[in-house]
């Protein structure tokens, strides 16, 4: 019932963008309304733009600053803020192309570019950064996620932080231990046992059990396995035996070296309980950074990327990006694109990662004082920005991808942590609905 209710939506929503692009092709004047079929102009270079910012509050100081260093800079420009909640910038966005009214530049997330651009509003951003100061000093695997996340080969959005899965360990239980750092999955392994007490009420790792399980199962499936690729064709690597076997391993350590109230916790529970507890590791993003300072102190926890293989191969999945894009609708493209080249030139990016605790777009900026005195950030960057780490990309251009990764298998998860379902029968469910969801998207693009 549910994937034939998903298939109505997208059957009536390729029905409506249809039209949003037919209206865009025969358009015949700009209204100034800035809808989708609104094409826009360079304009003079100077002027106002406007510019939403996707995670209002949370990040409106730092780029207040940002602002006005620009305007410093560029004083014919004025940039008016509009801070937007992050959990309402999709339906912001949806509700502007419908209306009218979309910005000059708009932070635009990974995880909502898709949906944006396959309404037609974003201006394609390839030949400008080609021909832009930024060309050559961007993370190149932050590049490929954008791209990979607008649907297709054409940039969409530049990117200017990532997070990076992280895996958070106990130096002084490690030590305490004989252990060496978990830097790779054997010795992840090793330690989970080896620092499980449970008659002292300690586990070797809390696992993400609740809301947000999916995608550090699928870091730690793939990160196993060094399968590098999401898709093998059109059909979904993500049930591939040795995917399976990967999370048989990973799951079993449920309850064996894990605490059992690890089958409900979102990130929030997880990362109160490491800090709180004798856990010895936690994987979570650089997010949780200052909360395990502020709990445990400097001296007593590290943060590292993710495990690698034995024979030292990384593969990791990719992280949501943040990132900037320019709207068609804008009258001012020019000095909409100055001030994206502004933001994510070396000095105003690293100044708002250091504020966000991410990782600079910027490689310039990612090898600024602050990041090598963070060593989780460090490294985190070393590992985003290396060549040889092998990114997966999640198929987040798919209209489908946060309901099945979030609201049809985080129960699913839960299911197999409890023993109600094997880890084929969950990846074989899961990957039915990508596989569908894929061909779905295929027909219509």
């Amino acid at each position: 019932m549910k994937s034939s209710i998903r298939r109505s939506r997208r059957a009536a929503t390729a029905v409506a963008l249809g039209s949003v692009l037919a209206l865009t092709a025969t358009a015949c004047g700009d209204d100034g309304s800035g809808g989708a079929g609104d094409k826009g102009g360079e304009g003079s270079g100077k002027g106002t733009i406007t510019f939403w910012d996707n995670n209002g509050g949370v990040r409106t100081d730092i780029w207040k600053q940002i602002i006005a260093d620009f305007e410093k800079k560029y004083p014919d420009i004025k940039v008016e803020y509009v801070g937007i909640p992050a959990a309402s910038a999709q339906s912001k966005y949806d509700t502007a192309v419908q209306g009218g009214g979309l910005p000059d530049v708009g932070g635009v997330g990974t995880a909502m570019l898709a949906e944006v651009a396959v309404q037609g509003v974003l201006e394609p951003l390839d030949s400008r950064l080609g021909k832009s100061p930024l060309n050559g000093k961007l993370s190149q695997n932050l590049i490929d996620v954008s791209k990979a996340a607008g649907g297709g080969d054409t940039l969409y959005q530049v990117p200017t932080s990532a997070n990076n899965g992280t895996l958070w360990y106990r130096t002084d239980l490690f030590k305490k231990a004989a252990l060496d750092a978990p830097t790779t999955w054997s010795k992840f392994y090793e330690a989970a046992d080896k620092l499980t007490n449970k008659g002292k009420n300690a586990f070797g790792f809390t696992i993400r059990g609740g809301e947000g399980a999916i995608a550090p199962a699928l870091d730690a499936v793939y990160g196993q396995t060094g399968i590098t690729s999401f898709w093998n064709g059109d059909k979904t690597t993500v049930n591939d035996p040795k995917n399976v076997a990967a999370l048989e391993k990973y799951v079993a350590l449920y309850k064996k070296d894990t605490p059992s109230a690890d089958v409900n916790n979102d990130f929030t529970k997880m990362v109160a309980q490491w800090d709180s507890g004798t856990i010895g590791m936690l994987s979570h993003n650089l997010g949780s950074y200052q909360d395990h300072l502020k709990a445990l102190g400097k001296e007593t926890f590290r943060g590292i990327p993710n495990p690698t293989m034995d024979d030292g191969t990384r593969v990791q999945v990719s992280n949501p990006v943040d990132g900037l894009s320019l709207f068609k609708s804008s009258k001012n493209k020019a000095a909409a694109w100055k001030f994206i080249e502004f933001a994510v030139s070396a000095a105003e990016n690293s100044k708002f990662n250091e504020s966000a605790g991410q990782v600079p777009a910027n490689t310039e900026a990612a090898k600024d004082t602050w990041i090598q005195q963070a060593e989780p950030t460090k490294l985190a960057a070393e590992a985003l920005n290396g060549g040889s780490t092998k990114i997966v990309q999640l198929p987040y251009y798919l209209p489908d991808w946060n309901t099945i990764s979030k609201s049809d298998n985080e129960p699913n998860f839960q299911k197999l942590l409890l023993g109600k379902m094997s880890a084929k029968e969950f990846l074989d469910t899961l990957a039915d609905q990508l596989n569908a969801a894929q061909a779905d998207w295929k027909k219509n693009h």
